[in-house]
């Protein structure tokens, strides 16, 4: 049942979505935050790595796997997953504060390396990935319920 794998597709990547705005959250909350629990210094940005789920063929294998009415055996039907949350490796932020506790000797304090223009980008980008996967299984939806009353 091929809608089935497309709404599997579609799940995996509302999943995926509402994960990287989870992290964007996390990022914008710890965007001031100079100590962390290990004590390793402050907050360092997030990251979500995606990658595609196998089971896509090219579209000659697809056509003819579908022409032969052939199904794919124990394939995943596709999709994405996040294979991992990474560090964001570039270089905190210092501010001059001497009054702050976590001030150097020299009276700098190193903040996040949060920047609210990605953050903001990220969760738009995320928003809408996550809305247009909405409208696919919507879609999926008014199919399955037209097919169903074509059958009556």
């Amino acid at each position: 049942m091929a809608f089935l794998s497309s709404m599997n597709i579609s799940a995996s990547g509302l999943t995926a979505q509402q994960l990287r705005l989870d992290i964007v959250a996390e990022n914008v909350t710890n965007s001031t935050t100079t100590r962390v629990e290990g004590g390793e210094g402050s907050y360092r940005r997030k990251m979500v790595i995606f990658e595609a789920k196998s089971g896509r063929d090219d579209f000659r294998q697809a056509m003819a796997r579908a022409a032969s009415g052939m199904v794919p055996n124990g394939q995943a039907a596709g999709g994405v997953r996040v294979t991992q949350i990474v560090d964001d490796p570039s270089p905190m932020k210092l501010v001059y504060d001497p009054t702050h506790p976590d001030a150097n000797e020299d009276g700098y304090v190193e903040m996040p390396n949060v920047d609210m223009v990605k953050e903001i980008s990220d969760a738009m980008a995320a928003t809408q990935a996550y809305s247009a996967n909405v409208t696919i299984l919507n879609t999926m939806k008014t199919v399955i319920g037209d097919g169903l009353q074509i059958g009556k």
